[in-house]
């Protein structure tokens, strides 16, 4: 009956069509007590839509592109491979939820890397030399998808799901029980930019092995199950539980940085389901997650430091 439970919960999302009805919701806006830049002056922003990517500048993530925008961001949609030619001219490198071809429409293992290893490379290589990266995977199969990129960085992906004890799929993480730490990024550049709660809508969870500094830290009651096909949950699907992985984080790498998030619609504001359900920024529980997604841009910007 809890496998049933958690599908009932989260039916709308359970296949590559259905999830096709989450769309961005355009009506959304934040208002930026500060912009962190003037208009147009601020770095360069690569949105990455060359790997099947769910999430675009113009599509699911246009909330996110147009948030950046109103802080002062340069955002600029990436139809190209990774390479030191495609990002050289670029300070920031977005990539949410891509895909290998394989898994366009088939959401079931095996998962493949949704990047050439020479892609991996260049996108190393230039974190390395001073790029920035924000990486985004969301829950099966786009954690597996990531894998081997994250893997250069020392990130272990889960390819899952993780849902709280309860079976409910939306997570918070507050400031009042450090599941969200206390870190440049939750302070802010001034006390009104702090953030106190973030609100997750059905993620991965991801370990680590080597130094980062956690954001997002999974609490004793979650779980990560991880099934065969995505959204298909039985009484035989493994699990585990998720406790001290992580659904977001920040490294240093090289004279570059890194963001890692497990979880995609917290970064953006959707309409869900037949019904249009609020997803992402734009949904009440979530009131503090733009000011977030801001903090971690002006972490990736260098804006905010210890």
């Amino acid at each position: 009956m809890r496998a049933l439970a958690l599908f009932a919960v989260v039916l709308f999302a359970a296949t590559p069509d259905l999830a096709a009805q989450q769309v961005g919701d355009t009506s959304f806006h934040f208002q930026i007590g500060s912009p962190a830049y003037a208009p147009g002056t601020g770095p360069t922003v690569l949105i990455d839509e060359a790997h099947h990517n769910s999430h675009t500048a113009s599509g699911r993530y246009r909330p996110f592109a147009e948030l950046l925008r109103h802080d002062g961001y340069i955002v600029q949609a990436s139809a190209s491979r990774f390479s030191r030619a495609a990002l050289e001219n670029a300070d920031i490198l977005v990539i949410s939820n891509a895909l290998a071809e394989e898994n366009v429409d088939d959401w079931s293992l095996p998962t493949c890397s949704a990047f050439e290893p020479d892609e991996i490379a260049a996108v190393r290589d230039w974190v390395v030399e001073g790029g920035v990266l924000f990486l985004i995977a969301d829950h099966m199969p786009m954690p597996g998808a990531a894998e081997e990129l994250a893997a250069a960085f020392g990130l272990l992906f889960a390819d899952g799901f993780v849902f709280k004890s309860d079976s409910t799929s939306t997570i918070v993480f507050r400031r009042s029980d450090e599941s969200l730490t206390d870190h440049p990024i939750t302070r802010g550049r001034s006390p009104e930019e702090q953030v106190d709660s973030v609100v997750t809508f059905t993620g991965q969870g991801f370990r680590w092995e080597r130094p980062v500094e956690p954001l997002m830290v999974l609490g004793s009651n979650t779980v990560l199950l991880l099934p065969e096909v995505a959204w298909e949950f039985s009484e035989r699907t493994p699990r585990i539980s998720a406790s001290g992985m992580l659904q977001g984080a920040v490294l240093r790498y090289g004279r570059g940085r890194v963001a890692v998030f497990g979880e995609a619609a917290m970064f953006t504001a959707q309409q869900a389901g037949p019904q249009g359900s609020s997803m992402g920024m734009n949904a009440p529980e979530a009131a503090q997650n733009p000011q977030f997604t801001l903090n971690v841009m002006h972490w990736l910007s260098g804006l905010l430091d210890e």
